[in-house]
């Protein structure tokens, strides 16, 4: 759980300096949130692995109890993005929860997250939180 924890505060740490979002962030959780989010009954966190390395993580949080199934989060260490992985888990998660009833939400300013979601079947539902002068919340859902 340690080694989720530092990954993911440097994973986002990047968007925690731009956005400066210290109430959301995953980048300012401290170990004792994500551990108790790994001790929910409803979560589920694996590694993203390429070549035998962790080079990031996704949660999944299903209830089973026909409510819509989650990811949160997802990310991939700065230096591995761009190469497909977060697809390549998503479509992972898919084959294992079932390719439909999901719901996310990321920050509406990361054309590049907007892009991938999209690309996966996800849509918009018209939801949008304000945050602060620099984000936004944008919500999305796939059935």
């Amino acid at each position: 759980m340690q080694t989720i924890w530092q990954m993911q505060v440097e994973a986002f740490k990047g968007l925690l300096e731009t956005y400066q979002d210290y109430d959301l962030s995953p980048a300012a959780e401290g170990v004792e949130k994500v551990m108790a989010r790994f001790e929910q009954p409803w979560t589920t966190y694996f590694f993203i692995v390429a070549d035998g390395v962790n080079v990031g993580a996704v949660r999944v949080v299903d209830k089973k109890d026909g409510s819509r199934k989650r990811i949160s989060p997802i990310f991939v260490m700065p230096d591995k993005r761009g190469l497909g992985y977060a697809q390549a888990a998503i479509i992972e998660i898919e084959k294992i929860y079932g390719a439909d009833n999901w719901c996310l939400d990321t920050i509406l300013q990361e054309k590049g997250n907007l892009h991938l979601y999209e690309k996966m079947g996800y849509h918009q539902t018209g939801r949008i939180e304000h945050i602060n002068e620099r984000m936004d919340i944008v919500f999305y859902e796939k059935d």
